[in-house]
């Protein structure tokens, strides 16, 4: 090798090193921010107030029922797009991955449009059940799957192109039925990226705001999901504020390790 490759080569790692640096920093000093400025006296009083427990189960319950029907409509909704020969799945993608760039609250009047009580769909439903959704709990989990069902959907269609077809091809050359096939083949290959993505599905579950509060509204012990209720308390109460953001942090924090080995497994 030339002393031109080996300084070029030396020079590399510095050049990624720098930026990847500043990078880090700029996503952790904000995060210690929160831990250095936070009132730690008062900790145990609001950290242990009915409204933050009540906002905390509510966003666990919510956030987990959203990620579940995200894998149920996700995992199969993913395959679709990884099959080459669909017709228009360039464009059915491009639907699909809307929500990630569209502003949250923008969804949340979508939702409105769709199932409100005078919705396309919901002025039907409360004309003929006197139920409406939106305001309520349920409207809580709809709002969070909006948001969350595209991570899912990337993050296993990814795994189904980088599996090995062979096998699949194996199976059903062996008699299967296509059900077969993506029960006892598809699925235990692409599960890891199926874990991955329920990882991400939850977390961006447990932290929606706009497409919550402008769907679901804000009220306590029924729609104020802990987000808002950080939201809520920035107005009122700073220093409570940086205590309930911290524990949102730290609750997403400890699930993010307690799946660390089926998040590192696909990657």
């Amino acid at each position: 090798m030339s002393n031109t490759q080996c300084h070029g080569a030396g020079r590399l790692p510095l050049l990624l090193g720098l930026p990847a640096s500043i990078g880090i920093l700029f996503l952790l000093l904000p995060l210690g921010g929160l831990i250095i400025r936070a009132p730690w006296a008062e900790a145990a009083e609001v950290l242990t107030s009915r409204s933050a427990i009540s906002a905390l189960r509510l966003s666990i319950i919510t956030a987990t029922v959203a990620a579940s029907i995200t894998v149920i409509l996700g995992v199969p909704l993913a395959w679709l797009l990884a099959r080459p020969a669909l017709p228009g799945v360039a464009v059915l993608r491009a639907l699909i991955t809307v929500p990630l760039v569209l502003p949250p609250v923008v969804g949340g009047v979508a939702l409105f449009t769709l199932l409100g009580r005078s919705g396309l769909l919901g002025g039907p439903l409360y004309s003929l059940t006197g139920f409406s959704l939106p305001f309520t709990p349920y409207a809580v989990v709809l709002a969070q799957v909006f948001v969350a069902l595209p991570y899912l959907v990337l993050a296993v269609e990814g795994a189904l192109r980088a599996a090995d077809r062979r096998y699949e091809d194996a199976a059903a050359t062996l008699g299967a039925t296509p059900l077969a096939v993506f029960r006892r083949v598809t699925l235990p290959l692409v599960a890891p990226g199926i874990a991955a993505g329920t990882v991400l599905a939850w977390a961006r579950a447990l932290g929606e705001f706009g497409a919550t509060i402008t769907f679901a509204g804000n009220f306590p012990g029924t729609t104020r999901t802990m987000p808002l209720e950080v939201y809520l308390a920035l107005e009122t109460n700073p220093d409570a504020a940086l205590l309930l953001s911290i524990l949102l942090l730290a609750t997403s924090v400890a699930v993010l390790a307690l799946l660390r080995d089926r998040w590192t497994s696909r990657w």
